[in-house]
């Protein structure tokens, strides 16, 4: 290692796994601390994005990407179908209590290795260290996975994060713009949901994203806190007028009466088919793992930020879930609506006024734009990362950090362009585009489910895992399994159809669009990746 001073800044220069000679900066240039500075050593990487989040604005980052009292309503629908009002609730809360030891592990591995990468950097390689006698070679055997699998697992992860990422957006932005086409159609009784429009709709929402993800960029942290205050505030808004205004479903009803809309054999299959609701709502607290490189002292806070998220989003979540079932009469005539969303109607059924109804919806779909926001960040830094690594076609291109504007650019541009492109499917069939659009639910899922294996594998085999700041102790192996349980449970049942019988039309697509993913990432992995991929490198040396 080489280390000279100069001025203010000091110079820290090694060789990654390429030969590269790579140089960091300490706090003075990107913002960051000690720790930071060291972990992107340890990780073999090169800071180029300014650390611009606190704690609060990444807590509020996290909250705001996940949304989830408002996705606990415009999600409803399939849980209204498959368990009714009781499945609801005990189905968000059993997918709660899931998520929270899936993302208690998440926590940990982000403390260990806090990187845009994410769930596809957690396990891989070797790294030269330069020292100032002489060239010391240290090889590891992987942060987390096996040595004999760990550069190929680590280049399908990414793929499927990537895969993941990209849709889930286009899908986020769709609700979104759905849910303004049912707003008009509250108002407006004569309006015909038209498929351009959608697309039209999803465009313009990304394009308003993307403007915050360029030239608002460094001021994002103060907007993602500003966000967070509409968040709560939004929360009030809601639950206040539906506690005050609606009529009350009894408890008996809410909590013990389950139903099977969905024509499935048995009452517990429903229920499990319509954990696709929870899930949905709670899904995606890594969102801000792949802001890494972006939070200053990155290894502590964020782990803090995600588990508190969790923590915080589901509990208001649960509260919104059950205010919800009390409140929206028959769920079978509320399936029914015309607007397309039954949480639409149920504000028009409390309030009695198409204005009220509208200011209340009009809040969701603000508190909903604001998570595509976040959501936009998330996904343009994990395509990033990954091209940083040579993972993609054009890999320079995309990585490219324009110099003084020190956010991934190219990443975020491409990332509008391709979610615009998917919008554009719907204009041809709706159908496959919300199988294209679902398929993030599985192919995160999935990513999380090999990552988690890896570290329990890890924990078995040993050697013990690096130190962290954010640990689990002696409950995470415990801990790690039970997460594991719950993804393989959850896992086959997003893959069932939301009703039978089963049409083209209401046929699940995700495994085709997973599959191939899957086979491309391989395919492309044989042909080209194995050769240029350079896969996310760990430093052996942690001190213990």
């Amino acid at each position: 290692m080489d280390i000279n001073k100069s001025g203010s800044d000091t110079h820290v220069s090694y060789n990654d796994v390429n030969g590269n000679d790579v140089e960091l900066r300490n706090v003075a240039r990107f913002r960051g601390t000690e720790h930071d500075e060291n972990d992107m050593r340890t990780m073999g990487k090169t800071q180029q994005l300014n650390r611009n989040f606190r704690f609060l604005s990444i807590l509020a980052f996290s909250c705001s990407a996940m949304s989830t009292w408002e996705f606990s309503l415009a999600a409803s629908t399939f849980g209204l179908l498959n368990g009714g009002l009781a499945g609801l609730i005990w189905g968000y809360l059993f997918s709660w209590i899931g998520f929270l030891l899936v993302f208690a592990s998440i926590s940990e591995m982000a403390s260990i290795s806090p990187t845009s990468g994410g769930q596809y950097h957690w396990g891989k390689d070797a790294i030269h260290l330069r020292t100032a006698k002489k060239l010391t070679v240290f090889t590891t055997v992987s942060e987390f996975a096996p040595p004999s699998c760990q550069k190929f697992l680590s280049f399908l992860v990414g793929w499927l994060s990537v895969l993941g990422w990209q849709c889930g957006l286009a899908s986020l932005a769709f609700i979104d713009g759905t849910v303004i086409q049912g707003l008009i159609v509250l108002n407006d009784a004569t309006y015909v949901y038209e498929r351009w429009h959608g697309s039209l709709l999803v465009i313009a929402i990304l394009s308003f994203s993307v403007f915050f993800n360029t030239f608002l960029a460094q001021r994002l942290p103060m907007v993602e806190g500003s966000i967070l205050v509409l968040h709560i505030c939004g929360f009030f808004a809601i639950i206040i007028p539906l506690w005050v205004l609606a009529p009350r479903n009894s408890a008996k009803q809410v909590f013990t009466e389950f139903q099977n809309l969905g024509g499935w054999s048995s009452q517990g299959l429903s229920f499990m088919v319509g954990l696709l609701s929870p899930i949905y709502t709670l899904l995606g607290v890594d969102s801000a793992v792949h802001m890494s490189e972006e939070i200053r002292d990155a290894s502590l806070v964020l782990p803090r930020a995600t588990f508190s998220a969790i923590l915080i989003n589901g509990f208001f979540g649960y509260v919104m879930i059950i205010t919800f079932c009390f409140t929206l009469g028959s769920p079978i005539d509320i399936l029914s609506t015309y607007t397309g969303y039954p949480f639409i109607q149920s504000f028009y059924d409390a309030t009695g006024s198409y204005a009220g109804a509208s200011i209340m919806v009009a809040i969701i779909i603000t508190t909903i734009t604001s998570s595509c926001i976040s959501t936009v960040a998330t996904v343009s830094r994990q395509l990033w990362s990954f091209a940083r690594d040579n993972a993609m076609p054009f890999s320079p291109f995309i990585a490219h950090v324009i110099p003084g504007w020190k956010i991934p650019l190219n990443s975020v541009l491409l990332t509008l362009l391709i979610t615009s492109l998917l919008s554009l499917i719907n204009i041809g069939s709706t159908v496959a585009f919300n199988a294209i659009s679902s398929s993030s639910i599985t192919s995160l899922l999935t990513t999380y489910i090999i990552s988690i294996t890896c570290v329990i594998l890890r924990r078995i085999r040993g050697p013990p895992l690096p130190p962290r700041r954010w640990s689990l102790g002696r409950f995470g192996l415990a801990i790690n399994i039970g997460s594991i349980v719950f993804l393989v449970v959850i896992y086959i049942f997003v893959l069932f159809p939301t009703s039978t019988p089963v049409t083209l039309e209401t046929m699940n697509w995700n495994c085709l669009i997973v599959g191939g993913t899957v086979i491309f990432a391989v395919a492309y992995y044989y042909a080209y990746g194995k050769k240029a991929y350079v896969g996310p490198v760990a430093l052996v040396r942690r001190h213990n």
